[in-house]
């Protein structure tokens, strides 16, 4: 299977059809959000030239409705069409946060044997909230200046009423966590890496590989096809050397208001 089909079957699962517990799945004849308690997003949309501005501007007063407009996000792919897309979203008020990830993607027919051999790292797998705050403990600490109580909120009610949906992971380094990630296990042929936050000090040790091999082993037992994750460009380069191609670009776009509208 080559990127294209690749991308093509991961836009009609993942961004089309997906279903994620918890959250409640609107779809339109343009778009198809995917709607959390205190959060929501537009995971995909099907626009042109001519119906772009309406549809984004009924999208904000969609989510202004719901009470979530300051926790609206539009998830934009790099072949999203009309191809000024991502200028229209600006216009409309939405701070797009640079730089793109790359969507990657991971055939697991055959793991690559890094990510096929035992973890010697001490990587632990997170099932309550005291573990959830270790891995809480170093997304803060890696990124201070964002708000994740949202996020730690939805974690933590996961875990609690949809725990075979979610595996979560911290790698510790005596006793201290140092890294984290998750993944999630839709009913699809793709399986999602998320997470992925290292101490600074703790870096280079390996850690981040151990957590991506766990993880890649995990989804292979349970029957996946493929292994996603949206890649930074520091972990773009590590993931590349484990076997991952690129399938596409990707952008959050978080909607900032009339104000930030030009």
């Amino acid at each position: 299977m080559d990127v294209g089909q690749i991308r093509a079957l991961y836009d009609q699962q993942q961004r089309i059809d997906i279903r994620y517990p918890g959250t409640r799945r609107e779809a339109t004849e343009h778009v198809v959000r995917v709607i959390e308690p205190e959060r929501g997003a537009v995971i995909y949309s099907q626009l042109d030239a001519a119906n772009a501005d309406a549809v984004i501007a009924q999208e904000i007063a969609h989510f202004t409705t719901l009470g979530l407009a300051d926790e609206f996000e539009w998830k934009l792919f790099g072949h999203d069409q009309p191809a000024d897309l991502r200028e229209r979203l600006i216009r409309h008020g939405f701070e797009v946060n640079e730089p793109a990830d790359a969507v990657m993607a991971l055939d697991l027919s055959e793991l690559p044997p890094k990510l096929a051999q035992p973890v010697t790292h001490d990587v632990r797998r997170v099932t309550d909230e005291r573990g959830l705050a270790d891995i809480y403990a170093v997304i803060e600490a890696v990124w201070p200046e964002e708000d994740h109580s949202v996020a730690q909120r939805n974690k933590i009610t996961l875990l609690r009423e949809h725990p075979e949906s979610i595996s979560m992971y911290a790698a510790y380094v005596e006793g201290q966590p140092v890294c984290e990630g998750w993944i999630d296990f839709p009913e699809t042929d793709f399986a999602g890496l998320w997470g992925g936050a290292t101490l600074p000090e703790y870096r280079n040790r390996g850690l981040y590989t151990a957590l991506v091999a766990v993880r890649a082993q995990e989804a292979q037992r349970r029957g996946y096809r493929f292994l996603t994750i949206d890649a930074s460009p520091m972990s773009r380069a590590v993931l590349e050397k484990q076997g991952f191609v690129v399938i596409a670009s990707a952008w959050e776009c978080n909607y900032r208001g009339a104000a930030a509208a030009r």
